[in-house]
């Protein structure tokens, strides 16, 4: 069998989370030391010891500010991820820009302005990023036509992906909320039911079933697996057990849209190894059991990244719905993704795209990263999608 596969995020995240692993008083100690270092700097440049101390004072007060936001994250009940990697990151941008503005050609009054601005405004995104935008669920609408389903109602279908619960917070009570709201004929999700860091939490399973308990659509509730690290099989089969929810572990699910004897609808379920070359086999095999007489249906494929689209667009499937890339999680202005996961990195980051008689969607999903990596979420906010998928004309 083929080794998996991992992205940069991937491990990212591992060093992330080994880095929070760190005694509390050696993240003191480095604290302490990008204050010092900050007050020892502009003293040597500046020989004024005042204004050095100052800054110094003003760096170690951000942090502190810093870490009181962070750390009433779970007493607020918003997230549960470490304190120590993203405070040691944003204290160590807060030093980057404190030892810049040593050097700009201006005068020290305009100096001290500008690092003062600078440092404020690293506190609204952090808020904004940590507190605000992670909660801030839409719903995308599209609208997908098709021959194929020429004479057929309507179909109004709705992706999910990457719930990564840790527990139920105000998203998750978003979401059954937009559910019932909607009224989709048919809900998909494409993976990753928990958070990377509470896999095996008790509590975490049952907040995550009370979640799933909660989609209903007439015509059922499909999903699959997400990263295997995410999704170890036996604890997706306890998550769902028992559920409405429907698992398709490589194979097709056909779905009727009238009274008649034949599917016009194909749902094809890929689970994910993270090897794209095995799962491109896979989806070979599965779509050669979609039926196809008298004529071949709509194929909807699920699979939880989205690098098979190469092969998905070989296998002619329609629609292919998946997740994985959190569309970058937080993003640049003018660039994106810094991080993708996916082994087309950029290529397909986020949002709709299409090759041929095959239309992605890559979902920014609605949950975020585990272990080291910060809850937050900057350009880039949690999303549902709801297809309506539709024959020509209608």
């Amino acid at each position: 069998m083929s080794k998996t596969k991992y992205g940069a995020l991937h491990y990212a995240i591992v060093l992330a989370d080994w880095i929070d692993q760190m005694p509390a008083a050696i993240l003191f100690l480095l604290l302490t030391a990008l204050v010092v270092q900050v007050g020892w700097t502009w003293h040597n440049v500046t020989h004024n010891i005042i204004r050095a101390s100052l800054l110094g004072v003003g760096l170690m007060t951000f942090i502190l500010l810093d870490w009181t936001m962070l750390t009433s994250l779970p007493r607020a009940k918003r997230s549960f991820g470490p304190v120590g990697v993203p405070l040691l990151a944003v204290a160590i941008v807060r030093w980057g820009l404190m030892i810049a503005a040593i050097y700009l050609p201006v005068s020290s009054t305009w100096t001290q302005a500008g690092v003062i601005l600078s440092q404020c405004a690293i506190s609204v995104a952090a808020w904004y990023a940590l507190w605000i935008e992670p909660f801030r669920l839409g719903v995308t609408r599209i609208e997908i036509e098709s021959p194929k389903l020429a004479g057929f109602p309507p179909l109004r279908v709705l992706h999910l992906s990457d719930l990564h619960v840790e527990r139920i917070t105000l998203r998750e009570r978003q979401l059954l909320k937009l559910v019932g709201e909607l009224h989709p004929d048919l809900i998909v999700f494409t993976g990753d039911f928990l958070n990377l860091s509470f896999t095996h939490d008790e509590r975490a399973h049952a907040d995550c079933r009370e979640v799933l308990a909660g989609l209903d659509a007439p015509m059922g509730v499909y999903a699959i697996s997400g990263s295997p690290s995410v999704d170890p099989p036996q604890i997706v089969k306890e998550l769902v057990d028992g559920l409405s929810v429907r698992r398709l572990d490589n194979r097709v699910e056909p779905i009727k849209l009238a009274d008649d004897d034949e599917p016009a609808l194909a749902i094809v379920g890929v689970t994910c190894t993270n090897n794209a070359r095995q799962d491109g086999e896979t989806l070979q095999q599965v779509m050669a059991t979609v039926p196809n007489n008298p004529s071949t249906p709509f194929t909807l494929l699920l699979y939880h990244t989205p690098d098979l689209m190469p092969q998905a667009a070989r296998e002619q499937v329609n629609l292919y719905l998946c997740g994985h890339t959190h569309g970058g999680q937080i993003r640049l202005p003018f660039f994106g993704a810094l991080l993708t996961s996916s082994c087309y990195w950029k290529r397909y980051e986020m949002g709709r795209y299409v090759e041929g008689n095959t239309t992605l969607y890559v979902s920014r999903g609605l949950g975020m990263e585990g272990k080291g990596a910060p809850r937050a979420r900057f350009l880039c906010p949690p999303e549902i999608e709801l297809f309506e998928l539709r024959g020509p004309g209608k």
